[in-house]
C-alpha cells in the first residue's frame, strides 16, 4: 500500500491552520474567563492600598434600593445577614449586599441616631461616653458623624452638621469616628499608630454614589481614612464599627460573614 506524501506546502498550510485553531481557543478561553470574572465581582471588587487588601462594594443609589434594617416583623433584632435575607425572600426580594452599619448596645440597639423608612427609632448621641467605660468607645471620638440617604441622594455628615442642616431623610445611621470631613482626615488619627484591626467604613463620592468598604488585614484609622480620601475619592467617610463587630455579606463573592459579638446591630443592604 502507497503511503501519501505531503508536500512542504501542504505541511506548512497545516502548520497555519493549527496556529490559528489555537489563537481561537485561546481567545474564546480568555473572553470566558473574563466574563465570569464580570459576573463574579458584581458591585464589589477586590482592592489594595499600600499593600493593605480591602473589599469594596459600590453603589448608585440610582440604580439600588439600599436600605437599613434593625428589626423584623416581630421587633427583633435580626442579629445575623441569614435572617436578613431570608426575611427579605419571604417579602419576595433578593439580599444581594449587607454589611454592619454602625455600633450597637449588648441587646443590639443602635448606639446613636437610625432612621428607618423615614421613621426615627432612636435619637442622636452628643454627649460624652458614659462615665467608667474603658477603653473610650470609638463612637464618641468626636467628632463622629452620620451616614443618611433621600431618595437617589446620599451624604455623610458630622453628628453636629446633621443636626444643623437637617436634611431630609429616608435611612440614617450615627457612628464614630468620622473617617475623612470636607476631605481632611479626622484631626485625631496618628500616622503609623499600632491601633491596628479590621474596619468597615462608608464614603460618598458624589451624589448618590455610596462605596462601603472592609480591611481584610488589620489596619489603623490613618490609613483607613486614607484609603477612602485618596483612592475611593471621598471627600466625607463615616468609620461604621471594627474587630470582630465587622461582617460582609455577598453570595456572589461567597461571604456570609458572622458577628463574634452575638449578632449585628443595624444593617445596610442592598434589595433586588
Amino acid at each position: 500500500m502507497k503511503r501519501a506524501r505531503w508536500s512542504d506546502k501542504d505541511v506548512g498550510s497545516i502548520h497555519i491552520l493549527c496556529r490559528k485553531t489555537l489563537g481561537a481557543m485561546i481567545l474564546l478561553v480568555a473572553l470566558l474567563l473574563n466574563g465570569v470574572a464580570a459576573l463574579a465581582v458584581g458591585p464589589c471588587r477586590s482592592e489594595v492600598f499600600e499593600g493593605v487588601p480591602y473589599t469594596v462594594c459600590s453603589f448608585n443609589l440610582a440604580e439600588s434600593d439600599l436600605r437599613l434594617f434593625w428589626r423584623d416583623a416581630s421587633g427583633r433584632p435580626y442579629r445575623s445577614f441569614s435572617a436578613l435575607a431570608e426575611a427579605v425572600k419571604e417579602n419576595g426580594g433578593t439580599l444581594t449586599f449587607a454589611m454592619n452599619a454602625g455600633m450597637y448596645r449588648t441587646d443590639f440597639t443602635p448606639i446613636g441616631l437610625y432612621v428607618e423608612n423615614g421613621q426615627q427609632l432612636r435619637s442622636a448621641k452628643t454627649g460624652n461616653a458614659p462615665a467608667g467605660l474603658r477603653p473610650r468607645p470609638n463612637f464618641y471620638k468626636k467628632p463622629n458623624g452620620v451616614f443618611y440617604t433621600h431618595g437617589n441622594d446620599a451624604g455623610v455628615l458630622t453628628t453636629q452638621q446633621f443636626l444643623t442642616v437637617h436634611p431630609r431623610t429616608d435611612y440614617a445611621t450615627q457612628s464614630g469616628p468620622m473617617l475623612v470631613i470636607d476631605g481632611a482626615l479626622h484631626p485625631v488619627f496618628i500616622e503609623g499608630s499600632s491601633d491596628r484591626t479590621r474596619r468597615t467604613g462608608v464614603g460618598v463620592s458624589g451624589p448618590g454614589m455610596v462605596h462601603f468598604a472592609i480591611s481584610e488585614r488589620q489596619v489603623n484609622f490613618y490609613d483607613f481614612a486614607r484609603f477612602f480620601r485618596d483612592f475611593l475619592g471621598c471627600r466625607n467617610a463615616l468609620f461604621l464599627d471594627g474587630g470582630r463587630g465587622t461582617g460582609l455579606y455577598s453570595p456572589v463573592l461567597g461571604r456570609n460573614d458572622i458577628s463574634w459579638h452575638g449578632g449585628f446591630g443595624p444593617i445596610v443592604g442592598v434589595v433586588e
